[in-house]
This record gives structure tokens, C-alpha cells and sequence, in this order.
């Protein structure tokens, strides 16, 4: 091939690279669509399948790293704020991840001419779920979640999960860059087609996507004739762990603030809501061991407060603790953290829920021993190490039984739905985003908690230290929302459900499903192509 055919070659690629990365990107929450433009995302893999149908094996491998590290460098644009390794090392991940994709899901074609686009919707679909596994599990920009306000279509996650939605939302782009590809199987346009439009699949397609319609508007009800609670939820904008002992007690005060407005307001409430470490220092640690008097004289006015309220609050903290088999260090006086979530009847503790699922590097590195050096580049860039909590806990007041995920937490299906096959009646998220100054990291995290509402047929309220401070009824409505970036406090009304969905009782089936599909296109596949 020359210089001049080897560019014509090139340059359509980098086009479908860059406008596949920008239509993935702007599915989502981002800068210029603050709720981002679901309709792209039917259509967002249309250039990265048709590149693939362009390029080699090897050259795949390439083209996958290059596209795995700027879409995702586009649509976590906000994580170096997070972090100033995060941006980094998730880039690199998903550099990894689609360098391996990709020549998977050019072998489907190569194998499979006709309908090996079946194959790669499979693929796709299995990597989605693979991805959220294990310690680097991330549920960022699983393409079923852009759909968040499309409530019709997200009503089969009550069956599905998010999976069910993302099948949906994948199977377009995979069926129509097939036969763009088959209709012009070279860089030329006067290539007389390969092959005729493979209509069975499509149609196939259609009768799931109007029966999802149907279901999802023939499930969403009127939640409001049941039980219901009142909660404050109180967003004190700020991020609390910056700062020293001053700032600490300057956004006690405002949240103390904030709390007695919806108190004045409505005295008799069910609940208040602080968010994800909304008070520092650590209660437990300075109340029990007082080894600095400005911390615990704060402590101490936060406990005089709670001790005059005749409401339950609900406050995220650091939970120190000494545990010398946990950190054997005497220099650090054997302290253990936890990420944790306490219910306070006026200043007694009554349940606390440790966070379980932590944020990989950032929050949690299982790898000290194994990879020292790495561990110690954390350490320096300012990490700060939770323990990992072990209870699923289900918290009871005032005849509510709810559970608290905490943050990054509700991402993940299968924590909500074990929180509620646990007999959690209300999700009650505690999130701080405030780190990322970002209005799109947070609409893009409050996109997948509107998923667990639908998954679960509960209510979820966040209380979030700058936004999305919400209300999500069990139909993923968003009931009420606090005006993001601002010191407020949101009091709402919400259902509180019991009963069980199919996705309680059956978790993340259809992944398995899309497995073993797969492994039987493969099989058969072969074995047809060896007759």
C-alpha cells in the first residue's frame, strides 16, 4: 500500500475513533449537557465497531488502547481532581481493558462474517459486567445507565439490573456498523454490498425493545397512598476533610445550622441526614481515648447537640478504632479507620454500618506486600486507607428499617439488593463529591443511583456534602432535588416498601446469561465452520 492510499486509510479511522469516543462521552452527564443526551448512546458504538472492521487483528490492540484511554479520559474528566493518580490509572485501565477487546471482537467478524456482530454485542455486554468485578471494579460509563431519565425503558432493571438496559442500548450500534461495514466492505463506495441485511436479529430486537416499553409503563405506580417518612436532608458544601481543627468546626456549625432550619421548620421528622464524613474528627476514637483536647472538645459539643434533639440523625464519620491485630504499629497508636455511618439517638450511638466496597488505590490497596513501591507512591500522593467493613447493616428507628451505602457504594446493584433481601425498607446514601467541583461527576453518580430505586423498588434520599442531594422514588423518579453547590437542607416525603423484586431475589443473572451465550456462538460457530 502507498503513502496516499495508506492515508485515505488512516485518517477515516481517526475520525470514527474520535467520534465514537465523543458520542460515548456525550451519552453521559458532561460539561456542555448536564444530564448528558441518551438518545448518542444507541448510536455511540456505530465508529468503534466499523473501525474495527477496518484494521487487523494486531493493528486492534492498538486502536482499542487508544480508544480505551481517551473516552474515558474525556468521560471522567473530573477524577484528577479525586485523586492525582486516579485520572492516571483509571486512563490506564481502560486502556488495558480495550486493547483486549478489541481484537476479541475482531476475531467475532473474522470468524464469523454474517454474524459475528452478534458475537461482539455479546462481548460487549460480557465486558460491561467483567469490568465491575474484583478490586478494580468501576461502574462509570456501563452504557445502560445514560438512559437514566428515560424511566419507561429502565423500569426492566426491577428484572434485569442495569444489564437488561444496556443489552437494549448496545444492539443497535452493533447491527447497523455490520451491515455499513458488509455494505462497503472497502475504503471505496462503489463496492457492491457483501451481503443482504441480516433482518431476523433486528426484528428480534424490536419486539424486546416495545415489550420493555410496555412493561415500563405498565409498572410505574403511585407510591404515595402507603407508608411514608420524613427526612432533612442537610448539604453543607463544603469538603469536609479539608482544613484543620477550625474548618472542621466551622462545618459543624453549618451543619448544626442547617439541621435546626428543617427542625424549626417540622419538628416531628423521622430522620436527619448528614452526608458521607460530614463531621470530622473521629467520634468514637475522641470520646474514648482524648489524646487531642481541641478534637475532642468538638466531639463533645457535637454530642451536647445531638443529646438536645428528639429526632435520630444519621452522621458519616471516620470510625477510628485500636485494633492491634489490624495495625500491630504502637507509633500509631494500633489505629484502625473505617469509613462508617452512625445512628444517634440524642448522643447514644445506636447502630453504625462500616463501608464495604471501597474505592480501589484511593480508598483501599490490598497490595501493600506485593507491590510495595506502588503502595508508598499512595501513600505520598496523600492517600488515606480505610479498612474494609464487613456487616450489611439494616439500621431500625421509628419503625423504619433502612441501610446506607455509602458513596461509591451505590454504584454497585448487588450491595443495594443485599441490603434489602437483608429487610432494608429505605436506601439512605451518604455521598461527599465535593472534591471534583464538578456538577458532571456528580449527575453522572446520581445517574446510577436512580438504578438502584428501579432495581430494588425502594426509596433512596442522598445527602450529599455539595450535590445530588435528592429524593428517588421506587419508579427512579426524582421527587426533589437541593439546588447543587449551596448550603441547604432538603426535607422530603417518601415511600417506605417492602416486597421483593425479581432482581432481589435473582441478582445479575442475565451477565451469566451473556456468558454462556457466548461460549455457545463460539462452539457452534466453529463447529459449523469445520463441517
Amino acid at each position: 500500500m502507498n503513502i496516499r492510499a495508506r492515508k485515505e486509510s488512516f485518517f477515516p479511522k481517526i475520525a470514527a475513533l474520535v467520534l465514537g469516543v465523543v458520542l460515548f462521552a456525550g451519552a453521559f452527564p458532561n460539561p456542555l449537557f448536564e444530564k448528558g443526551l441518551p438518545f448518542l448512546a444507541w448510536i455511540a458504538y456505530i465508529p468503534v465497531f466499523w473501525l474495527i472492521s477496518r484494521t487487523t487483528v494486531a493493528g486492534s490492540i492498538l486502536w482499542g488502547a487508544v480508544y480505551g484511554y481517551a473516552a474515558y479520559g474525556l468521560f471522567n474528566y473530573w477524577l484528577s481532581a479525586f485523586h492525582p493518580l486516579a485520572g492516571v490509572i483509571v486512563d490506564a485501565i481502560y486502556l488495558v481493558y480495550l486493547a483486549v477487546l478489541f481484537p476479541l471482537l475482531k476475531l467475532a467478524v473474522v470468524f464469523f462474517p454474517k454474524r459475528g456482530y452478534l458475537l461482539q454485542w455479546l462481548l460487549w455486554l460480557c465486558f460491561e459486567y467483567l469490568r465491575i468485578q474484583g478490586f478494580l471494579g468501576y461502574a462509570y460509563g456501563i452504557i445502560g445507565y445514560s438512559q437514566w431519565r428515560f424511566l419507561p425503558i429502565i423500569q426492566i432493571a426491577d428484572i434485569f439490573g442495569v444489564w437488561g438496559v444496556s443489552a437494549l442500548v448496545v444492539f443497535p450500534s452493533a447491527w447497523l456498523a455490520s451491515n455499513l461495514a458488509s455494505h462497503f466492505p472497502s475504503d471505496s463506495l462503489l463496492v457492491k454490498p457483501r451481503y443482504k441485511p441480516d433482518f431476523i436479529p433486528l426484528c428480534m430486537w424490536a419486539v424486546c425493545f416495545a415489550l420493555a416499553l410496555v412493561y415500563g409503563f405498565a409498572i410505574q405506580k403511585d407510591y404515595t397512598a402507603g407508608k411514608t417518612a420524613r427526612i432533612a436532608l442537610i448539604q453543607h458544601n463544603t469538603d469536609p476533610w479539608l482544613g484543620g481543627i477550625v474548618e472542621y468546626r466551622r462545618n459543624f456549625e453549618t451543619l448544626s445550622r442547617l439541621s435546626d432550619e428543617a427542625l424549626h421548620a417540622e419538628p416531628k421528622l423521622d430522620l436527619v441526614v448528614w452526608s458521607e464524613t460530614a463531621f470530622v474528627p473521629r467520634i468514637f476514637w475522641h470520646r474514648t481515648y482524648r489524646d487531642d483536647d481541641a478534637s475532642w472538645r468538638l466531639v463533645k459539643d457535637l454530642l451536647d447537640y445531638l443529646g438536645r434533639q428528639n429526632v435520630p440523625f444519621v452522621i458519616g464519620n471516620d470510625d477510628g478504632r485500636r485494633e492491634p491485630d489490624k495495625n500491630p504499629n504502637v507509633d500509631e497508636t494500633y489505629r484502625v479507620d473505617y469509613n462508617a455511618v452512625i445512628l444517634f439517638e440524642k448522643d447514644i450511638i445506636v447502630q453504625q454500618y462500616r463501608k464495604i466496597h471501597l474505592v480501589p488505590f484511593t480508598e483501599h490497596f490490598p497490595y501493600r506486600k506485593q507491590l510495595p513501591f506502588f503502595y508508598k507512591m499512595l501513600k505520598d500522593a496523600d492517600t488515606h486507607f480505610w479498612e474494609k467493613g464487613t456487616e450489611k447493616t439494616v439500621f431500625e428507628i421509628n419503625g423504619i428499617k433502612f441501610s446506607t451505602p455509602i458513596c461509591f457504594e451505590d454504584t454497585f446493584g448487588y450491595l443495594s439488593r443485599d441490603f434489602v433481601r437483608n429487610g432494608a425498607e429505605l436506601i439512605v446514601n451518604l455521598s461527599n463529591d465535593a472534591w471534583s467541583k464538578s456538577l458532571s461527576a456528580q449527575m453522572q453518580h446520581l445517574s446510577m443511583a436512580v438504578f438502584r430505586s428501579v432495581e430494588t423498588r425502594r426509596s433512596m434520599v442522598r445527602s450529599t456534602a455539595s450535590g445530588q442531594t435528592c429524593a428517588i422514588d421506587p419508579n427512579g423518579n426524582i421527587i426533589a432535588m437541593a439546588e447543587p453547590f449551596t448550603e441547604t437542607q432538603l426535607t422530603v416525603t417518601v415511600p417506605i416498601m417492602q416486597g421483593t423484586s425479581l432482581y432481589v431475589k435473582y441478582g445479575d443473572f442475565l451477565p451469566f446469561v451473556f456468558m454462556g451465550a457466548t461460549v455457545v456462538f463460539i462452539a457452534l460457530g466453529l463447529v459449523k465452520r469445520k463441517t
